[in-house]
């Protein structure tokens, strides 16, 4: 460590600068946009919040959102920025309307930073207000200032524009989900009843808020009964229990900020679930089993949320405001009231809940059963995990961008492990190695039974729900090969069968590595596709050279750093709003049924249609 520590070594950073160099600390983390929770669809939402804030005060009944050519786009028609002040409310941090509970309740933002993150993150960013038949506008690059025009007359209506061109030195090779944002639109449209939302031409209206996100996002022949719509003065809420054996489904949301972590309101939302449903059938049923299968979607307004990062996606506040009373007792007091009031009205609803939280308790004393009768396994899995080489940071236990960029490799063999165990950051990468091909779990205890699987299941952490998941990124990282695709289906029909939540809620990937590497003794490229890799032919020249990867065990360590790094090429598992998981695995995964031998028959038969008989000699 050097002694030469002196006044020359402070330094003082413009706000823009401090932003650029850790924006981790504001927007948690960066990402390529493959990830529902990457960087650039915070940057979004923190255009759009202020938008929606506009809304809930009573002003502006739609909001216009455009992204093309990565150029991003928002409209809204709400009182606008003040607008000798516009300027520094998007370039002065700690300024804004939100630290004035009187011009904005139960708001969004709240720390001043939002939107100042997105101009310090965008080569280009430009804001217009409109206010009171008068406009004004500026432009930034990287967050300096570009130009300004001076307070002008203006027939348009009021509101504030926005947009921003995403920086790609910090944001390498992003790229815009479409179904994260569609999600993300819905969600407002769900959380704010008569808002208009227009995306890209597509529009987005809610008749019947958090009712509609349920029936939209879980498959309706799933679910036991008609879901149950509550609501307080300041808290929502729709529950419903499905025909699936394990999990339980939440969205939560707190003054239209989707909590996807939950918080304080989403643990008293739960607790108070088990609290009503014992009083009500006069038996102290497990926790686990009450809550198991369950699908819900709750909304709470609180003054002055506080939240446990800048990102906003689990609340830290405890308390109600203004009036001091908790937000345990609140949601305790409004769940107990309501729903026991509910289920008097109801009764039989309610001998259907207690139909399956019976059925639920026999599936878990089962389960319970399978793993005393494999003392060996588990024993294993309590003291070793000789399949796991782990990280230092973990998402659920640091709150930060660390946790945020934790992630497991589940790898094909050893060969392959051992090269991305060379290759990670040991600070935020883990690696669990698999054998080969694992069982088909179609069945519910065959998980149990199996070493490997158990292993997986304590080194992920999920057994008791997604709060104690321990990474962020679940990676599955096999060989692009028929084998390699038959792993990948296999591991995910163990997340779909006995995790699906881990699934639905964005965690699952797959690797993407390069098929091809073309060089020469100047340039070298990695090509993921045989486009990719005549492109890399003609700008390499003649004579290249052409490695065609098998497998991953064929990528040395020093290359594969390539791959997992910031460059990282990662496939969204992503599942479709009303999915009948059940179905789906039956399909593909269950016994040798008729309806999937004669779809294999016919594309067959296809294929072999379109050969020329004259070729097969």
């Amino acid at each position: 460590m050097s002694d030469n520590y002196n006044d020359s070594n402070i330094i003082t950073l413009e706000w823009y600068e401090h932003i650029r160099l850790r924006p981790g600390m504001y927007i948690g983390k960066l990402g390529d946009g493959s990830s529902h929770d990457d960087g650039i669809y915070v940057l979004l939402k923190e255009v759009i919040d202020n938008s929606i804030d506009e809304f809930m005060q009573g002003h502006g009944r739609s909001i216009d959102v455009n992204i093309k050519d990565n150029v991003v786009s928002v409209r809204d028609y709400g009182r606008g920025i003040p607008l000798n002040k516009m300027v520094d409310c998007v370039s002065k941090i700690n300024t804004g309307g939100k630290f004035n509970s009187e011009a904005f309740t139960n708001s969004i933002g709240q720390n001043g930073v939002g939107v100042k993150a997105v101009n310090a993150l965008s080569t280009h960013f430009k804001v217009q207000s409109f206010r009171d038949g008068q406009t004004k506008s500026a432009e930034f690059s990287c967050g300096e200032l570009i130009s300004e025009t001076p307070i002008e007359l203006s027939d348009q209506r009021s509101g504030t524009f926005t947009s921003f061109t995403i920086d790609d030195s910090i944001f390498v090779n992003y790229r815009w989900v479409s179904q994260y944002i569609v999600k993300m639109m819905w969600n407002y449209a769900y959380l704010n009843k008569g808002l208009i939302i227009n995306f890209n031409g597509q529009k987005f209206l809610s008749k019947n808020g958090l009712y509609d996100l349920l029936c939209n996002n879980v498959n309706q022949e799933e679910m036991l009964y008609e879901p149950i719509h509550l609501q307080d003065e300041k808290f929502e809420f729709v529950l419903t229990h499905t025909t699936r054996h394990y999990g339980e489904e939440y969205y939560s949301f707190v003054n239209s900020q989707n909590t996807t972590q939950g918080g304080t309101h989403q643990n008293a939302f739960r607790e108070a679930l088990v609290k009503t449903f014992r009083t009500y059938f006069g038996k102290e049923f497990d926790p686990a089993d009450i809550r198991n299968a369950v699908a819900a979607a709750i909304s709470i307004k609180v003054q002055e949320p506080v939240f446990e990062s800048q990102t906003k996606i689990r609340l830290g506040s405890t308390m109600m405001q203004p009036d001091g009373q908790t937000i345990r007792n609140y949601v305790n007091d409004v769940v107990g009231r309501l729903l026991d009031n509910y289920l008097h009205m109801h009764t039989d609803v309610g001998e259907i809940i207690k139909k399956k939280i019976l059925e639920s308790e026999a599936e878990r004393k089962a389960i319970a059963n399978i793993k005393k009768g494999n003392k060996e396994i588990q024993k294993k899995v309590s003291l070793n995990n000789s399949k796991l080489r782990d990280c230092k940071y973990h998402y659920n236990t640091d709150r930060n961008d660390k946790g945020l960029n934790s992630t497991i490799f589940i790898t094909e063999g050893l060969s392959a492990s051992g090269s991305i165990t060379q290759s990670r950051d040991s600070q935020t990468q883990a690696v669990f190695s698999m054998r080969g091909k694992t069982l088909n779990v179609m069945k519910s205890s065959e998980v149990y039974k199996n070493e490997e699987l158990s292993l997986l299941n304590a080194a992920l952490n999920i057994e008791d729900g997604l709060e104690g998941l321990r990474y962020n990124n679940i990676v599955i990282a096999t060989d692009a090969d028929v084998d390699g695709m038959h792993i990948r289906l296999l591991l995910l029909t163990y997340f779909l069968n006995y995790f699906p939540d881990v699934v639905r809620n964005g965690h699952v990937y797959i690797l993407q590595t390069p098929l091809f590497r073309v060089r020469n003794k100047n340039k070298t490229f990695y090509c993921y596709s045989d486009q990719e890799k005549q492109d890399a032919i003609k700008q390499v020249g003649a004579k290249p050279e052409i490695t065609r990867f098998k497998g991953l065990g064929e990528i040395s360590p020093k290359e594969f750093v390539n791959f997992i790094g910031k460059t990282m090429r990662l496939e969204p598992v992503v599942l479709e709003p009303n999915t009948n998981i059940n179905k789906l695995l039956e399909y593909y995964m269950g016994g040798n049924n008729k309806e999937r031998q004669q779809f294999i028959i016919d594309n067959l038969r296809e294929e072999i249609d379109e050969v020329n008989p004259e070729e097969w000699n």
